[in-house]
């Protein structure tokens, strides 16, 4: 049964430095955080309208949800708690920077529903969290991390690609260190260049030049395959599709099925590696979820093949894995 979020935005509530690349009203498009009230309308509703809520979680994104105000943040926690249990929805997810973590919030979090944190990690290496004004370390990310699990939660770790600094050997380091902490969920997030961020004037002075969309998309592949393989779910793939943020996108790496991107990669590796682009025809097995994916975004792998003298087709097969092809002989 798929999983739902309430999403309920606490935009730059909290934060106390502005990151690189941070422009949460326009990725949220939310102006301000939300009163009380608006809190409880916001839930209220969901439930009268969701048809299995026990499967749902109240989220607040956005922000740093534990460095607000303490009154706040209990106030917003108190309300969503009203809307938690039997017939209700299933608990509150978070999301909240790494060096905002204590066993004191932890605490209160418990007590009033909390059943997942995620954790703007964004990077696993100290010089590029330096260089986008991050203001934790690598380390405060491994303790928090620890800190979570320790009291029951289910842990979340959120990354950028393609950050200010990164090079190719970062980005793998941060991909294997959250593997080594191996949380239970990952949000990838390519990075999305925001009118009225720091990462904006680096752009436009040319000091900042991110990597060939190509490459992001092809290094966001790995991460999801190698995430999956690792029994990590990868739950958000690229920033959600938003007028806000294509409005005011002044580079980076934004598509509104960017995961489908990923995907399609995934399923064109799997191929070559059996065919070794040797021309000819060929038949696969796909999951028979799975058969848009293994064609491509917009069928883009039948091209690719076309193009090097190859027919592909596929035949639905649920016992197939995910992300893998089983060639018919």
């Amino acid at each position: 049964m798929k999983h739902n979020n309430i999403s309920i935005f606490v935009a730059h509530v909290g934060c106390p430095n502005k990151c690189s690349f941070c422009n949460q009203h326009t990725i949220s498009g939310s102006p301000k955080a939300p009163s009380i009230q608006e809190v409880e309308n916001i839930c209220r509703k969901a439930l009268s309208e969701i048809k299995n809520p026990e499967n749902t979680e109240i989220a607040f994104f956005g922000g740093s949800f534990t460095a607000i105000s303490p009154d706040y943040m209990t106030d917003l926690l108190r309300t969503a708690y009203k809307f938690i249990g039997a017939g209700k929805f299933h608990g509150i997810r978070v999301s909240t920077r790494p060096d905002c973590i204590t066993p004191e919030i932890l605490g209160i979090l418990k007590e009033y529903g909390v059943t997942a944190i995620e954790l703007g990690a964004q990077s696993m290496n100290d010089n590029v969290l330096s260089l986008n004004e991050r203001g934790h370390t690598t380390q405060d990310i491994f303790n928090a991390s620890r800190m979570i699990r320790e009291y029951g939660f289910e842990l979340g770790l959120q990354m950028m690609i393609g950050l200010y600094g990164s090079t190719p050997e970062t980005e793998h380091e941060t991909m294997n260190k959250i593997i080594e902490i191996k949380p239970d969920t990952v949000r990838i997030y390519p990075v999305v260049i925001l009118k009225g961020t720091r990462l904006a004037e680096l752009f436009e002075t040319g000091i900042f030049k991110p990597f060939d969309f190509e490459y992001v998309v092809e290094f966001s592949a790995e991460c999801l395959i190698n995430f999956e393989r690792n029994n990590i779910k990868v739950i958000k793939c690229g920033l959600h599709a938003s007028e806000f943020v294509e409005n005011d996108k002044v580079g980076g790496f934004y598509h509104p099925a960017f995961r489908e991107l990923c995907e399609s990669v995934i399923y064109r590796r799997a191929i070559q590696d059996i065919t070794g682009n040797n021309s000819g025809k060929y038949i696969f097995r796909v999951n028979d979820r799975c058969i848009s994916k293994a064609l491509g975004q917009k069928k883009s792998n039948i091209e690719f093949f076309r193009k090097n003298n190859m027919e592909i087709k596929f035949i639905p097969d649920s016992s197939v894995p995910v992300y893998e092809v089983w060639e018919v002989k």
